[in-house]
């Protein structure tokens, strides 16, 4: 039986809540139905989701059973020959620029003056 591989493109494209994947030690994992159950909520499985998650996942410090958990999710290896992309999801985040409420900057100066005006020039 052949193992099927997936390019660094395709997995990036399996980026939602409803089709997520991941890779982790060069293989291929559908987590879409795994999220709801992960001990650390489905967050951060979205956030690292579509790309290789090895450093993350090897950072947490997983058990042994959660490595044997993931066997039921493995759908193939990554393609060798393939290079690494960026997820779509943030690339839209950079491109939509710094981010940011202003008020929390204009509230603190007006504060500032206010108690100038009050303290000096009244």
């Amino acid at each position: 039986m052949s193992v099927k591989l997936y390019s660094f493109e395709e997995v990036s494209k399996h980026n939602s809540r409803e089709d997520l994947w991941m890779i982790i030690d060069g293989k291929v994992y559908d987590i879409t139905k795994f999220q709801d159950e992960h001990p650390g909520g489905e967050e951060v499985l979205i956030d690292e989701g579509a790309k290789d998650a090895t450093g993350p996942f090897e950072d947490v410090g997983h058990t042994d059973d959660a490595r044997k958990l993931l066997e039921q999710y493995y759908i193939g290896d990554v393609d060798p020959a393939s290079e690494p992309v960026k997820p779509v999801k943030q690339a839209q985040a950079v491109a939509a620029g710094p981010q940011g409420n202003p008020l929390r900057i204009l509230i603190p100066l007006l504060l500032l003056a206010a108690w100038a005006y009050y303290n000096f020039l009244r």
